[in-house]
This record gives structure tokens, C-alpha cells and sequence, in this order.
């Protein structure tokens, strides 16, 4: 039975994973900053006949990935499957918004991912067996004015993730970047976007979003984007002209009414 290790599992998109996952009777490990949140997802999944392990991280302090990732070798248990989709966003003009919050999105959407990645990949490469999912965003195709750090973070994540899997061709080891577009979780209101216009134009359901996540990394595709229309959106950035993408993106993202 192969183990998968979700981190941002105690809500939202990550919530969703592990119940796929647990589901398909994957063994799972499961990383958030809430202990409570965490037991009560163990609780429910573990009616699967699965073993889940919790721990309780924080994962934009520094020594976190190194840890985890020594916690679970001293433990033996091997990750089969990695998904890095713990993230946050913050809202508002850059040169105002709180130095904490944005080195906060560089430590978690930057930092704590590619450590992970470069923490759990070896020894998938020595087993020539391994999926990685990286969570991005159809953020990552354009710049995004009022969360400008928040894209930014996420086309960094776009192009790592590529840039890997072109590298892990023929290892056995696949990597996934799949890009969400809005969807309902407790995301919007921790970045303070819940009354912006691409919130109110429509999103997505979580449980649909992880779906589609969860075939793309199971099927080991490089790219995925959830909902057809979201598709339709992050292909038409490469044609339009950049000044009126990065317009555009500001407009959905003020507030409806402004």
C-alpha cells in the first residue's frame, strides 16, 4: 500500500485530496498548522482501513521540511506520493501590505515546496517509483496586480515544476503542476478576496477541483487545469498583449462594486 503525504490537509483542496486518496486505500500523511483540524480529517479517514499519521507544522518556519521529512526517516516510512499543496495568498497594493505576509508566501509558495520536493525526490528516484503534485494556480500565467506576490509565487511554482519533470523523464518519477482556478475554501478570506470580482463571477467547488487534481497526478500529466473554462483563460494570456492581461487581472481582482 503506497502513502501519501498532502500538506494543507486540514481544509479546502488538500481536505479533498486525502479523502480521494484514502478512498483508493492510500496509507496517508497528512501536514497542517491546526493539531484539532488534523485529528478530526485522521478520525474520518481512517474508516477507510487506512493508517493516517498527522503532525501538526508550520511550514513557512525554516527548519520545517527538514524536520518532517527526518521525523518520517526515522520513522520508515517512505512517501510514494508527495502533494505540495499548502499556500496562501494576502491582498492588496504591494508597498502596503505587511512584510510578514509577503516573505510568509515566499517562505510557504516557494520555499517550503521546492525544499520538500528536494527532500522526498531522491529516494523516489532510487526506487524508480514516485508522483509529486505541485499546487499552483491559474494565477501563475499572468502578473496580478493587488496579489502581486501571490502570482508571482505561483508562476514560480509553474516553471519549477516543468523544469522537473522534463529532468525526471525515464526515472519512474512523475511530476504534476496543476492549476486551480477560484474555488470555494477558506483561501479567499484568509487573502481577503471573497468580494472580489473573480469570486463573485463564479468558482469552483473543492471537491471537483481536488478530482481533477487527483486523476492529473495519478495519471502522471506534466499540466492541469481545473474547469474548462479556467483552461480557456490561462491559454489566452499567451496571445492577448501583456498590458491588457495584466489589466484585466486587476479588474477581476478589485472588489465588486470599486
Amino acid at each position: 500500500m503506497s502513502t501519501a503525504l498532502i500538506t494543507g490537509a486540514s481544509g479546502g483542496i488538500g481536505y479533498e485530496l486525502a479523502k480521494l486518496f484514502a478512498r483508493d486505500h492510500h496509507n496517508l500523511v497528512l501536514i497542517a498548522r491546526s493539531a484539532d483540524k488534523l485529528a478530526q480529517v485522521a478520525n474520518e479517514l481512517q474508516a477507510h482501513g487506512v493508517t493516517v499519521k498527522t503532525i501538526a507544522l508550520d511550514l513557512t518556519a525554516p527548519p520545517a521540511p527538514r524536520f518532517l521529512f527526518d521525523q518520517l526517516q526515522r520513522e520508515g516510512i517512505a512517501i510514494d506520493i508527495l502533494i505540495n499543496n499548502a499556500g496562501f495568498g494576502a491582498y492588496g497594493e504591494f508597498a502596503e501590505i505587511p512584510e510578514t505576509e509577503i516573505l510568509g508566501q515566499i517562505d510557504l509558495n516557494i520555499r517550503a515546496l521546492t525544499e520538500l520536493t528536494r527532500l522526498f525526490l531522491p529516494p523516489m528516484i532510487a526506487r524508480h517509483s514516485g508522483r509529486i503534485m505541485n499546487v499552483a494556480s491559474t494565477a501563475a500565467f499572468q502578473a496580478g496586480p493587488l496579489m502581486a506576490v501571490y502570482y508571482a509565487t505561483k508562476a514560480y511554482v509553474l516553471l519549477f515544476s516543468e523544469a522537473i519533470a522534463n529532468e525526471l523523464r525515464n526515472t519512474g518519477v512523475t511530476v504534476t503542476c496543476f492549476c486551480p482556478g477560484a474555488t470555494h475554501t477558506d483561501f479567499p478570506k484568509r487573502a481577503g478576496v471573497e468580494n472580489s470580482r473573480i469570486f463573485k463571477l463564479g468558482a469552483m467547488t473543492a471537491a471537483k477541483v481536488a478530482l481533477d487534481g487527483y486523476r492529473a497526478v495519478m495519471e502522471g500529466r506534466t499540466l492541469a487545469i481545473s474547469g474548462a473554462h479556467n483552461w480557456i483563460v490561462a491559454q489566452s494570456t499567451r496571445f492577448a498583449p501583456r498590458r491588457m492581461v495584466t489589466a484585466v487581472s486587476r479588474w477581476v481582482a478589485e472588489k465588486a462594486g470599486s
